[in-house]
């Protein structure tokens, strides 16, 4: 069994990945670690684990946590995992890191964006995007995992094909995306309250979004040059989902036929990347609860311009569930074990 660690396992990614790996045939959570709760039942904090999870929150010791578990989740705001991880830590244990602290490669752009100091840049050459579908080889080899965000995981996916074969002019890209409110985290905030949320949908970190250049510098690669987009997320008063419509020109005469094949050329051996029928929009209610991120496309031949779409569960395929992915090619495990996971509806 894969001894597994959670830092932050009382916010919502943090809880997910416990419901994910408490379903793992091949993984004992024996570390449920939280600043919040520490010597609190954890199924106290959270009573959907009430009779199937007994034990009570621990620290964020990572020291004595990596010499007792395989595998180290940090489900924790920026900065925290940088400044617990060591090249002492690391030659005991693997570690998954749900934050943004080794996505983005230049040091400088993470401090710019994220307005913190990085704490242990030395590890940032070395960690490894964790996006599957593209990086899949890499990350079997790892023993640092960047896994990316919901926002970011739903618009590269979305994009990417179209970009490596040069099909839109990448100059031209417009990201709109809308999130579910737990995506926002499980801090009280004002603007995450119920009167707040309900019945209201706006815009917010307009041109400034701490995503933008882990979108830009992923996409970047596939394009093999640099990338400047625009991305603009929107709240929607729903728990879970991202929705991802993103519009670019096309660099070349194609058709949808071709379109399609490229799309099914890069995702149809892929286990949870559904490229959907044409005809058919993704919504985020067919992929909630599951690891799945549907896509679809619309050619414009009357405006030049490609309408590309995408939907995920930001909790599971947007953190948790790819987190498990991860952590299941890190240790040569079947990579959908624990999550073969039937979409919720309603």
């Amino acid at each position: 069994m894969i001894k597994a660690g959670i830092i932050g396992s009382t916010g919502y990614a943090g809880q997910e990945l416990v419901r994910l790996l408490m379903q793992h045939k091949d993984v004992e959570v024996v570390w449920f670690g939280s600043r919040s709760y520490i010597d609190k039942k954890y199924a106290s904090v959270f009573q959907n684990m009430f009779e199937i999870v007994d034990a009570s929150c621990m620290d964020d010791n990572m020291d004595e946590l990596a010499a007792a578990v395989d595998v180290i989740f940090t489900a924790t705001p920026q900065g925290l995992c940088a400044s617990l991880v060591s090249e002492d830590i690391l030659n005991k244990v693997k570690i998954i890191d749900l934050s943004a602290d080794f996505r983005i490669k230049d040091v400088s752009v993470y401090e710019k964006w994220y307005g913190i100091q990085h704490a242990s840049p030395q590890f940032i050459g070395e960690a490894v995007y964790g996006l599957c579908e593209i990086n899949r080889e890499d990350v079997k080899k790892a023993r640092l995992v960047a896994n990316p965000g919901c926002y970011t995981t739903c618009s590269i996916l979305t994009l990417y094909p179209m970009v490596k074969e040069g099909i839109i002019d990448t100059d031209t890209i417009i990201i709109d995306a809308k999130s579910g409110t737990s995506g926002a985290g499980r801090g009280a905030k004002v603007d995450n309250l119920f009167c707040e949320v309900n019945e209201n949908m706006k815009a917010y970190g307009v041109a400034t979004h701490r995503h933008t250049p882990e979108i830009e510098e992923q996409l970047g690669y596939a394009a093999g040059k640099e990338i400047l987009l625009n991305f603009t997320p929107h709240l929607v008063p729903m728990n879970r989902g991202i929705l991802v419509t993103a519009y670019a020109k096309l660099a070349k005469k194609v058709t949808a036929e071709e379109l399609r094949d490229i799309y099914d050329h890069y995702y149809k051996k892929e286990k949870f990347v559904r490229v959907l029928d044409a005809g058919s929009c993704p919504q985020t209610r067919w992929v909630e609860g599951s690891n799945y991120t549907d896509i679809n496309f619309v050619l414009d031949e009357r405006t030049g311009r490609l309408i590309m779409m995408g939907a995920l569960d930001n909790l599971v395929k947007g953190a948790a569930g790819q987190a498990v992915q991860n952590m299941n090619l890190m240790f040569g495990l079947d990579e959908a074990e624990g999550l073969d996971l039937v979409p919720m509806f309603p």
